[in-house]
């Protein structure tokens, strides 16, 4: 092989003047003999050569490599940069066939994604990949300096165990050098162009055009930096690539930044736009412009943004508006952002109460405030007792429904589901009740609806929750406690595929929201994990935990987490991290989340489980299903049981009956009739068991439920049966990702010899005896006295039943290195 060449300069041969030092000026004879000098210097093996950016090749070296390729004097390989002017004599190597042209796409999301992940050694969060792609566009040579630049700045990170960017400026100086070389110099007409977008992009080109010349818009549009969509009755204009935005606003001066936006918000109002998008966009612009803070403006800003969730934005702007004399009503939004968010805010809660004007606004200040009380200094009891205090002050009828509509919510959080129905009807009776309150109440309804087992009514009731809180302002957050009860409410009940779908499409809704994104995907990780796919389940969970580490987790987001992270660990063999798990949550129960009392034991349980101490593993699911009676959890406890089944628990068989016949869903016929099956010692029930099982979703218990079947048919001695229900285990762990439980584990392999096994699954498969024959080059014979062994092995009859034995089941695999197995 010989060497490989590259590099390009704008002088003639300039590419290759080191190489081939002082030659002929005359373009032919130059040409000819850097061909021969370079022929030769490759030796024995063939030339290759590597011309990197071959669009800012000069004319003579363009002549050159055409020669070479032309004469295929030399392997050639050349890149060119999308949107560039190509020499005509390089265009002809393509095109006239001397070389194949490929066309190297920009890398897609899942592609960048991987990349990341090999390049950083570990799993990295489903937000910082879209970011990052939305960043770098695919681009993998800005991918790379993006990446370099931001590990070495400490932005981008591992939180436990997964990779994080926390954001900020990724702009690290070689990537800076890059873009800009791309863009170019710009001159000033198309300098204020670029750095409008840079500031608010996009804008329609009316609007550009009051600001700037309008004749360095199309400039720009020809220099590739802009781009010109339709987008309805307007034109719109963004910058081509998002690292423009990024490099122009890093590289722009405070003076300047500042006076750009104020220009933009002004010109947004004066061009009448009314929609809250324009209010929201004029008002961010204006919080860090030249304009004097208008706290209406900052006020009604904030209060789309708590609308749309984006509860920091709610937070800033709230708290701008307070500082520019807005006076309650921004103060009022701004702590009902940081209840959201759970960051505590005491003194500003206390300070609210003290500026309210009105017995309206003394009962929202003293809501507030018991929020914040409860949830995030952690003091129940105290917030009790203000909003007792409270109910027996307040004589107007509204605000007593104010304060009834947090009852429900409190009572739910204080494992009260009863209580919580009641307030929250009684509430939502009331004619007028405010969004937000209608909000807070339907989230106290719907948790208790799904904790007593009343799951078939959660969709109106959470409909007409999610309906309030899209209008609240301040309580526009309830939108995902009311989701994440309506998804718990389902799981239990066993209607896993709504459950699945309706996290999903929440996860999908706010996935560049943080805190919101975040809770979704705790959601995504529960449901998968009850879907029986653990390895899957801990990727969303651990991703989820090591967001939860940048928020303060006095809300009891961490501890809703790291619930489900227990069992997920356990169930995939990581007892020293899942024991870690249970003890930081022993250490650390917030007081706001007992109706959660069950699902811990439930964690611990599955540790006990998979630790193979299946007597304690038992006792805890029966502490979880005890602990679940006596606060009116029904559907808490059907599961509680059913885990305990599971396991191997003959006990329960009458109070799981008892409870199908009041608990809505699939899930509580489906786990009597395996409990009632296992007690029997009924096989033929416990395989129909694992059918409801398998078709409710819960693909963990139906494999469950296979092996106790196998393992009854085998104490009856009905090996053929025996086989088929361990077939199915087989083919249900796969289906679970690998993972295996206290029951599924005692499933033996097939006695079959590794022959056996291809002989009876081609068998299997529908072909005749002389075909198998011909197949393995073996006689008929052969064939016939083997299949008449794995019958026999299998207790089989014929070709069905021994379809149904191995159509599913996977090979065992190799031998590792130095095992002995015959």
């Amino acid at each position: 092989m010989g060497r490989r060449h590259g590099g390009v300069a704008r002088a003639p041969a300039g590419p290759f003047a080191a190489l081939l030092g002082a030659l002929d000026s005359d373009p032919v004879a130059l040409v000819a003999e850097a061909s021969r000098v370079l022929v030769a210097d490759a030796g024995d093996g063939p030339l290759v050569l590597g011309v990197d950016d071959a669009h800012l090749l000069d004319e003579m070296s363009a002549l050159l490599v055409h020669q070479l390729a032309l004469h295929r004097a030399a392997v050639v390989i050349a890149t060119v940069r999308t949107g560039e002017t190509v020499p005509d004599l390089v265009t002809h190597l393509w095109k006239d066939g001397y070389l194949e042209r490929l066309e190297v796409s920009p890398l897609g999301q899942r592609q960048t994604g991987s990349l990341l992940e090999a390049g950083l050694g570990g799993p990295v969060d489903s937000k910082t990949v879209d970011r990052v792609w939305e960043i770098t566009q695919g681009n993998a040579l800005y991918l790379r300096h993006f990446v370099d630049g931001e590990v070495e700045a400490d932005r981008l990170r591992p939180v436990r165990g997964v990779w994080r960017w926390s954001g900020g400026a990724p702009v690290s100086p070689g990537l800076t050098d890059l873009v800009t070389i791309r863009m170019g110099e710009l001159a000033e007409p198309v300098a204020t162009v670029v750095d409008l977008l840079a500031l608010a992009e996009p804008l329609g080109v009316r609007l550009i055009a009051r600001l700037a010349d309008p004749s360095a818009v199309e400039q720009a549009e020809r220099a590739g930096l802009v781009r010109v969509e339709q987008d309805g009755r307007r034109l719109e204009a963004r910058l081509t690539h998002p690292l423009f935005a990024e490099v122009r606003r890093a590289r722009m001066g405070v003076l300047r930044a500042r006076r750009l936006r104020g220009r933009i918000s002004r010109a947004l109002a004066d061009t009448g736009g009314r929609r809250a998008d324009d209010t929201l966009r004029r008002a961010v612009l204006a919080l860090d412009s030249d304009l004097e803070p208008d706290w209406r403006l900052l006020y009604e800003a904030a209060r789309h943004a708590g609308r749309l969730c984006d509860l920091p934005l709610t937070v800033r702007l709230g708290q701008a508006a307070q500082a520019a004399g807005g006076g309650f009503e921004p103060s009022m939004i701004t702590i009902a952002a940081l209840n959201g968010l759970s960051r505590p805010a005491g003194a500003e809660v206390a300070a609210l109460a003290a500026t309210a004007g009105t017995d309206d606004e003394l009962v929202r200040a003293t809501v507030a405030q018991v929020i914040n009380l409860a949830w995030m200094a952690l003091r129940p009891a105290e917030a009790q007792a203000m909003l007792e205090s409270a109910e027996s002050r307040v004589v107007d009828g509204a605000g007593r429904m104010r304060l009834m509509a947090l009852r429900a919510l409190f009572d739910w959080q204080r494992a009260r589901p009863v209580a919580a129905i009641e307030a929250a009807t009684t509430a939502l009776a009331a004619p007028g009740l405010p969004d937000g309150s209608v909000a807070l109440a339907t989230a106290g309804y719907v948790v208790g609806l799904a904790a007593v087992g009343r799951a078939d009514e959660l969709a109106d009731a959470t409909a007409r929750g999610l309906a309030a809180a899209g209008r609240s302002a301040e309580f526009g957050y309830v939108r995902f406690p009311l989701i994440t009860a309506q998804v718990a409410g389902l799981r239990l009940a066993g209607y896993l595929r709504e459950a699945a779908e309706i996290a999903y499409a929440c996860w999908e809704s706010v996935r560049y929201l943080d805190l919101p994104a975040l809770i979704s995907t705790v959601l995504l990780g529960d449901v998968t994990l009850a879907q029986g796919r653990p390895v899957s389940a801990l990727r969303w969970l651990r991703e989820a935990h090591a967001g939860l580490e940048r928020f303060d987790t006095a809300g009891g987001f961490e501890h809703v987490c790291l619930i489900p992270l227990g069992r997920a660990l356990a169930l995939t063999g990581d007892l020293a991290a899942a024991a870690d798990v249970q003890a930081r949550l022993h250490a650390r129960q917030h007081p706001m989340v007992l109706f959660l009392q069950p699902d811990l034991y439930l964690s611990r349980a599955w540790l006990a489980a998979a630790q193979g101490v299946s007597s304690e593993a038992v006792a805890l699911a029966h502490e979880a299903a005890s602990v679940a009676a006596a606060t009116g959890h029904s559907a808490h406890e059907v599961l509680a049981l059913h885990t305990a089944v599971c396991f191997g628990d003959r006990s329960v068989a009458a109070r799981l009956t008892a409870l199908a016949a009041r608990v809505d869903g699939p899930r509580p016929p489906a786990a009597a009739a395996h409990a009632t099956a296992l007690a029997a010692d009924d096989a033929d029930g416990l395989r129909a068991a694992s059918d409801l099982l398998e078709r409710m979703g819960d693909l963990l218990a139906a494999a469950d439920a296979a092996a106790q079947a196998a393992a009854t048919y085998q104490r009856m001695n009905r090996r053929g049966a025996a086989h088929r229900a361990a077939a199915r285990v087989r083919r249900l762990t796969e289906r679970c990702e690998g993972v295996r439980t206290l029951a599924t584990s005692t499933v033996a392999p097939l006695p079959l010899t590794g022959r056996e096994r291809e002989i009876g699954s081609l068998a299997a498969r529908g072909m005749s005896n002389r075909e198998i024959a011909h197949r393995l080059v073996v006689s008929v014979r052969t064939i016939e006295n083997h299949l008449y062994r794995i019958n026999g092995k299998l207790g089989t009859r014929g070709r069905a039943e021994l379809a149904e034995v191995l159509h599913d089941d996977p090979p065992e695999p190799p031998p590792a290195a130095g095992d002995e197995r015959p």
